[in-house]
Order: structure tokens, then C-alpha cells, then sequence
């Protein structure tokens, strides 16, 4: 089956940060990730434009809305490239086809019987941009946003959700991956044990004007939740592009553990309401801190992707994102943190290790794959070491267990650093009678690479072409073909090619 991956759609009332980087990088890692292991993907981002907060946003930045939007929108695609993030579209919630799709959804929903006209009388977070019960709040207070919600009382009309609650709970035990790592799905659960109410899907247009006009009722404008959620449809043909059937069969959607919510319950229902089948599964993150604190604006931590890329370099970032956070869980960014981790996992570990063995080669070897000797019990061993780390890799970031996958391919690292230590090459090449032997370790050197090549081409992808340049591979073969030994052919050239990753002095970071 092909995947479809998605990013949540940015909400353009503030600029791209550390937490939307991290997101875009999984996604990216983990497309690149499947085409190499042989499957087809589609890979949307975009941004959210519709709302009370970007009304409020462009009114404090004293623009039109629509050039606020245009503006902070072009921020968030300029953000990806630097950091090597590369998805297939680009979805904005103002694009006129998302619009439609989004009216037509909402004209067969209303012909269904499953939106209504109501008075309502309740709690409302301008920051949520949505009602709120009283047993979600603590301390009578909205725990995401930390403010007391505004007592509002105003007609509107209604998604009748609740009716869709027993189907959703048994969808969810049936299917134990629809929302993962599992804490999530239990938090979802947990809530469902309670009544759902019915969801509140549009907004006067007395009071809001920016959003999407109700197909039935031009007196009011789409809630934000229920137009961006539907980017996932719309970004993909719905309802009847030629790609959408296919595309929509292997959805699974990557979000921040913020808008929990929303993607598990509000949208399943909705699915379930327009006819079409759930989201195949939903993986949800942690949040990132700044030197254990939370990235406020008020306190100066926001750390921008532009000045990460600048300081460390894109490959570096993106390793330090995935290695250093378990997926699912909060952690923690730094400078001293990913300098730690550039200058001993990249610098000293693959670094060192890749230029040390490509010198040999080139030293004593004229540059090309030497033929291999008989293999002793210490060749087999990081052999075999490095094929099972290859098969690990794989059974790792299917899981989207990032920080093992890494784990794994660094523990063959130390292997093959140890390996060059006990061997001495340069201890072999005195004595001529030791020249298969030489041979012998230098290529199965030159191997192990290859391996590790191919585990950190999702990752870091720039610094893997580089690697594959210096080893003469073909950057994009698929893994299955791969986890084979011997696949480097006898006197190819080998291409040293520059230090991928000089050590940083801290006075040097900009």
C-alpha cells in the first residue's frame, strides 16, 4: 500500500519555530524513509488561514488580513528547503479548490441530517477558537491557553458528533495503531468514557467575517476546525480525483499532542458523517523545550529554524531532532545539546570514521575497493553486526521509533571505529606479506559504510549523497536491495572528498 503522510496544516498567526520544525522533519524522514524501503508516498504540508487568531494576528501587525496570510504562509514553505524538508504539495486553507471542497462537504453533511441550528449558551477560549466544557478546564481555567474562557450565548449551527461517539470508541479498540504511541489512545478513550457533545461548527458573521461562507446560511462562516481538517481530502482530489481513492487508502497523519483532539475525534466523526473511511493512523509527538523551559515569545526562547540551519547545518539538526527526542514523549533543545551531539556523534563518530577509512583506501589501496581475502572471525563478526543493524533500522522507523533506529546504526559505528583500532591498517600496509589481509579489512570497511549510507539517507540526506558520491553508489536504490554483502564492485573508485563534519567550537556558533 502507498502512503499518504500529512503534516497539520501551520496556523499562520505566528512564524515557523522549533516544534513546526520538528514535525516537518519526521514527515520528511519518514517519506524519504519509505521510498527507500519501496513504497509509494505522497507528502502534504501547507497552512491554516481561516479564524478568529489570524483576524486578531494581522490586526495587531496592522495588515490586511489576506496580506498577513500571504506573508506568513510564504514564511512557513521558505522555512523546509533549508532544513533538506521536500513534500509533494503544499496546501493553503484560502486555495479556492480547498474552499470548495470545503462547502460542498458541509452542503452533503446539512443534506444528511447531521448539522443543525441552535441556540448555545457556553465557555469559549478565543485561543482554542472553540467551546469549551467545564470539565476541561482547571482551575477554571483553559489548560492549553492558561486564560478563562469568555461566557458567550449566540445561535449557531451544529455537527452532530455525538451520535458517531460508540462507533468511534469501537473503531479505536478494533484497530490498536489508529492512534499512536499508546498513551494517546488511552487519553482518547479516557475521554470518550464521557458523553461527546456536539460540535459547534461555525461562527457569525457579525462577529468573525474571515472564513469560509456556510453553503446554507451566508450569515456565517465555517468554524477553523472544521475548514482545516479537511485539507487532508481536499489536497488530494476529493472527491473524485484520480489519485484520491489511492492516496486517501494509506492516510496517516503526523500532529503535535496539542490538537489531540481534534484529529482523533472531531475529524473520524466527520469522515464517518461525509461517507469515507477513517485515516489509516494518527501519530502524535511530545512538545520541545528550551533549556527545559517552554518556548514562550514573552521570555525570548523561540528557537527559529533559520538560525538552527545557520549555526549547525541542516544535516546536523536533523539528526539532533530525531536521536535526541523519543517520539511521543516532551524533550528538550539546547545549543550545548546539539553541539554535544554534532561534535561526538557526527564529528568524532561517523566523521572520523568515514574519513579515516577512505584515506586508507586511498593511501593504500590507490583509491579503489580492494579484493577481500578470507574473512576471520572479527570481519564476520562486523559484518554480520552491520546487516543486522540494517534489518533493526528498518523494524525501528516503521515503528516511528526514530531514536532506536539511530541508536542502532550508531552502535555499528563504535563497532567499526574499534575495528580500525585492533587492525591497525596502517600497521598491515609496512609488511608486504600482509596485503590480503589489508585488503581484507579495508574493504570490509568500505562495506559497513555502505550500510550505514543507506540507514542515513532519510536522515540526513545531503550528507548520505555525499557519502554515496565518495563510494561510488547510486543515492536512491531501494534497501531491499541493499542488505546484501559484497555489493561494492572489485576496484571502484573510491572519492574521499571533503570533512562532513568539522568539529564546532562553542565561540564559533553564530
Amino acid at each position: 500500500m502507498s502512503l499518504y503522510l500529512t503534516t497539520p496544516i501551520f496556523y499562520v498567526n505566528a512564524q515557523p519555530h522549533l516544534g513546526h520544525a520538528y514535525t516537518a522533519v519526521v514527515a520528511d524522514t519518514v517519506s524519504r524513509f519509505n521510498r527507500l524501503d519501496g513504497r509509494k508516498v505522497f507528502f502534504q504540508t501547507g497552512t491554516d488561514e481561516h479564524g478568529d487568531k489570524i483576524a486578531q494576528a494581522a490586526a495587531a501587525a496592522g495588515a490586511e488580513v489576506r496580506d498577513y496570510v500571504d506573508r506568513i504562509s510564504a514564511m512557513f514553505r521558505d522555512a523546509w528547503p533549508p532544513l533538506l524538508v521536500e513534500p509533494d504539495n503544499f496546501i493553503r486553507t484560502t486555495d479556492p479548490q480547498h474552499i470548495a471542497a470545503v462547502q460542498q462537504i458541509l452542503q452533503q453533511v446539512y443534506d444528511r441530517g447531521d448539522i443543525y441550528f441552535s441556540d448555545y449558551d457556553g465557555l469559549y477560549c478565543k485561543g482554542c477558537e472553540r467551546f469549551l466544557t467545564e470539565k476541561e478546564l482547571v482551575d477554571g481555567k483553559c489548560p492549553d491557553h492558561l486564560t478563562a474562557p469568555e461566557q458567550v450565548a449566540e445561535q449557531n449551527y451544529f455537527f452532530a458528533m455525538g451520535r458517531y461517539q460508540q462507533w468511534l470508541i469501537d473503531h479505536i479498540k478494533a484497530n490498536p495503531e489508529f492512534i499512536t504511541p499508546e498513551r494517546y489512545r488511552n487519553e482518547v478513550l479516557s475521554f470518550l468514557s464521557e458523553p461527546l457533545d456536539d460540535l459547534c461548527i461555525s461562527r457569525p458573521v457579525s462577529r468573525l467575517s474571515w472564513g469560509i461562507p456556510l453553503p446554507f446560511d451566508q450569515r456565517f462562516v465555517t468554524y477553523v476546525w472544521f475548514d482545516a481538517l479537511i485539507n487532508y481530502v481536499s489536497g488530494i482530489g476529493y472527491p473524485d480525483g484520480p489519485n484520491f481513492a489511492r492516496r486517501w487508502a494509506g492516510a496517516e497523519h503526523l500532529i503535535a499532542k496539542d490538537i489531540l483532539k481534534p484529529h482523533a475525534i472531531f475529524w473520524p466523526t466527520m469522515l464517518k458523517a461525509m461517507g469515507l473511511e477513517p485515516y489509516r493512523r494518527l501519530h502524535v509527538h511530545g512538545y520541545w523545550n528550551v533549556n527545559e523551559t517552554k518556548m514562550s515569545k514573552s521570555i525570548g526562547n523561540v528557537v527559529r529554524p533559520e538560525e538552527m540551519v545557520a549555526a549547525y547545518g541542516a544535516d546536523t539538526i536533523r539528526y539532533f531532532l530525531l536521536r535526541e527526542m523519543s517520539f511521543g514523549l516532551d524533550s528538550s533543545y539546547s545549543d550545548e545539546a546539539v553541539l554535544a551531539r554534532r561534535n561526538s556523534d557526527l564529528a568524532n563518530d561517523l566523521g572520523n570514521l568515514f574519513a579515516r577509512s577512505l584515506t586508507m583506501v586511498k593511501n593504500f589501496a590507490e583509491a579503489r575497493v580492494p579484493a577481500p581475502g578470507p574473512l576471520n572471525d572479527e570481519d564476520r563478526e562486523l559484518r554480520d553486526a552491520a546487516l543486522a543493524m540494517l534489518e533493526e533500522y528498518r523494524r525501528h522507523m516503521r515503528a516511528w521509533s526514530f531514536r532506536q533506529a539511530l541508536e542502532a546504526v550508531w552502535e555499528v559505528i563504535g563497532r567499526a571505529n574499534r575495528y580500525i583500532v585492533h587492525n591497525a591498517p596502517w600497521e598491515l600496509a609496512k609488511d608486504p606479506a600482509q596485503a590480503e589481509r589489508l585488503a581484507t579489512v579495508l574493504n570490509t570497511l568500505l562495506e559497513t559504510l555502505r550500510l550505514i549510507n543507506c540507514a542515513l539517507r532519510p536522515v540526513m540526506p545531503a550528507a548520505a549523497g555525499k557519502m554515496a558520491l565518495a563510494l561510488g553508489l547510486e543515492p536512491e536504490t531501494e534497501l531491499a536491495t541493499q542488505q546484501k554483502w559484497g555489493l561494492l564492485p572489485v576496484g571502484g573508485a573510491i572519492n574521499l572528498g571533503e570533512n562532513m563534519f568539522p568539529r564546532i567550537k562553542t565561540k564559533d556558533k553564530k
